[in-house]
């Protein structure tokens, strides 16, 4: 197999042979590019965060949609073996009604501000961080619940630069919630980006298995009212290839799309909504 590399990404969608543009560029370009690339008849998979506004993303939908083409977002870590445990503990009963979900990301400030790929859009996102690991935990929480009535967010900052905000806390509210049953608890952020990072390739044996401290617990509560613990053994749950499969489906009319346009654009307005609860200090409807 042989490659091309353009020098200017656009002059690659002129090309017959190109079928799919992967949008992985600084976030400020993704709308302008996503809408380039759609119109020159290519599907898309455009990295997260899909665009700065619920409003654009609406124009890229109505775009892809009037070009009939796959317009998809990398929200890859629906394919994380906590979230897809998670996902089965839930949908099977075993926690009961879920009454509180917690999720996180936990990086040293200083780290953070040291890392180059993290400050190149420090200018242009300014407040934004939550923009970034954020859209995958929101992600996340409205796959298993459903979008939220309403939202509440808190940004905040470690470091000297008081208007990049490394730190968010969303509180996402539902009217229907209840907890009676039991709790999931799992450390570790997923190991397959550990083992890219180390050189391994999704098809290597091994890929995307955790060792055993990585396992999460089930806590249960009895009837005599005690609580039992019980290691949950990660089930063969699909690594992250398994987005492209499905994206190669859907684009040849063969599945839907493993993370929709819609879907990212739900996401995008959690976020503007969760920033500006956080600048006027109150909770603010979903649906406002």
């Amino acid at each position: 197999m042989t490659s091309k590399i353009w020098k200017v990404g656009k002059t690659c969608w002129r090309t017959t042979v190109v079928d799919l543009v992967v949008i992985s560029t600084p976030t400020e370009s993704h709308y302008s590019l996503t809408k380039s690339a759609l119109y020159a008849q290519k599907h898309v998979l455009c990295e997260k965060p899909f665009t700065h506004t619920a409003k654009e993303a609406d124009e890229l939908i109505a775009i892809a949609s009037e070009q009939q083409r796959v317009l998809a977002v990398f929200h890859n870590r629906r394919w994380d073996s906590d979230f897809v445990n998670l996902s089965q503990l839930v949908k099977s009963g075993a926690l009961g009604q879920v009454t509180n979900f917690d999720t996180r990301f936990e990086i040293f400030p200083p780290k953070l501000m040291s890392d180059k790929s993290m400050t190149v859009n420090k200018a242009t996102l300014q407040i934004k961080a939550i923009y970034d690991l954020g859209t995958h935990l929101l992600d996340q929480a409205v796959q298993i619940f459903g979008l939220p009535e309403r939202v509440t967010g808190l940004l905040g900052t470690e470091t000297e630069d008081a208007n990049f905000s490394h730190i968010f806390t969303v509180k996402m509210h539902y009217h229907n919630v209840r907890g009676d049953k039991g709790s999931f608890r799992k450390l570790y952020v997923d190991i397959q980006q550990d083992h890219l990072m180390a050189g391994k390739s999704p098809i290597d044996e091994g890929f995307g298995e955790e060792p055993e401290e990585r396992y999460g617990v089930l806590a249960t509560k009895q009837g005599d009212g005690s609580v039992v613990e019980k290691i949950i053994i990660p089930v063969q749950h699909p690594t992250w290839a398994e987005y492209y499969r499905k994206l190669a489906a859907a684009m040849s009319g063969q599945g839907p799309v493993p993370v929709s346009g819609s879907e990212a654009r739900d996401v995008i307005r959690v976020i503007e909504l969760a920033v500006s609860s956080s600048q006027l200090a109150e909770s603010i409807d979903f649906s406002s």
